[in-house]
C-alpha cells in the first residue's frame, strides 16, 4: 500500500517489469512516479487503495487481455509484447473468495489457468502473491497448490525458484512472506512461474533480503533477471 512513497527504493532494480500487489491505483500514482520515466501503467482493482499495478519500461508494451474474465478478480492476463515477441503474462494477488470456500486463494488460480488453458498453450509467464504452497496440500479439495503446479507443467510451464535450486514445492529455503512483518512467521508464498523456453541457465530468480525491505513490506520482492523475452 502507499506505493507513491516506497517506488523510489524498488527504482534502484531499474526495472523492465513491475507487478505491484496491494497497489493505490492509477490517479494516485501517476504524479508520483514521472521520475521512474516508465512507459505503460496498468492498474485493475475495486478498491482504489489496494489493486494490482502493472508498469512496463523501456520498449516493453502492455494491454489487458481481451479474453479477461473479472470473475477471477485478480488474475489479470495482460498482453506483453517485447519488440515482436509476444507472451501471456498473467498478474496475480490470489484473494479470497466472498461466497465461495472452494475458489478462495489457489482455488482462484485452479480455476483460472482452467478457463485461460488454450493462451497458456503459447509463452506464458505467471507471476505474483499465490498465497499458496504445498505445505496446505492437506486440506481435502480440488484445485490445491500441487494440482496447479502439476496442470502448469503440462504445459511446460515451471516456476523459476523451483528449478533454478533444485528445490520440491512445500521445501523452499527462503521465505517471501513475513506475516505481520515478523521474522519467525516466514512463508513462501510469491512465485513465478514461466514457460521453459523462457527462461535459461543464464536467468537469476533473486528475494529480496528481510533487512532491506521489511520496513516497506511484509512481502519480500521477487526478482527476475535474463529471461528471453
Amino acid at each position: 500500500m502507499a506505493f507513491r512513497k516506497k517506488f523510489e527504493k524498488v527504482a534502484e532494480l531499474n526495472p523492465d517489469l513491475l507487478v505491484i500487489q496491494e497497489c493505490e491505483n492509477d490517479s494516485k500514482l501517476k504524479k508520483h512516479l514521472e521520475s521512474m520515466n516508465y512507459n505503460q501503467l496498468i492498474w485493475y482493482g475495486n478498491n482504489p487503495h489496494k489493486g494490482v499495478a502493472i508498469l512496463s519500461f523501456n520498449s516493453l508494451e502492455i494491454e489487458i487481455n481481451q479474453n479477461h474474465n473479472p470473475e477471477f478478480e485478480y488474475i489479470i492476463p495482460i498482453k506483453l509484447k517485447v519488440n515482436r515477441k509476444k507472451i501471456n503474462l498473467f498478474c496475480i494477488w490470489a484473494m479470497p473468495h466472498k461466497t465461495q470456500r472452494v475458489r478462495r486463494y489457489i482455488g482462484q488460480i485452479w480455476g483460472a489457468v482452467n478457463y485461460y488453458e488454450k493462451i497458456l498453450n503459447k509463452d506464458s509467464i505467471l507471476i505474483g502473491d499465490f498465497n499458496s504452497n504445498a505445505i496446505w496440500d492437506k486440506k481435502k479439495r480440488i484445485g490445491n497448490h500441487t494440482d496447479v503446479v502439476n496442470f502448469l507443467n503440462q504445459k511446460d510451464i515451471q516456476s523459476i525458484y523451483h528449478q533454478k535450486f533444485g528445490i520440491n514445492h512445500g521445501e523452499e529455503k527462503q521465505p517471501t512472506l513475513f506475516l505481520l512483518k515478523k521474522e519467525d512467521k516466514p512463508y513462501h508464498i510469491d512465485y513465478c512461474f514461466a514457460s521453459k523456453n523462457l527462461f535459461s541457465n543464464k536467468t537469476t530468480f533473486e528475494i529480496g533480503k528481510y533487512e532491506n525491505w521489511i520496513k516497506l513490506s511484509d512481502h519480500m520482492p521477487i526478482i527476475i533477471n535474463n529471461l528471453k523475452i
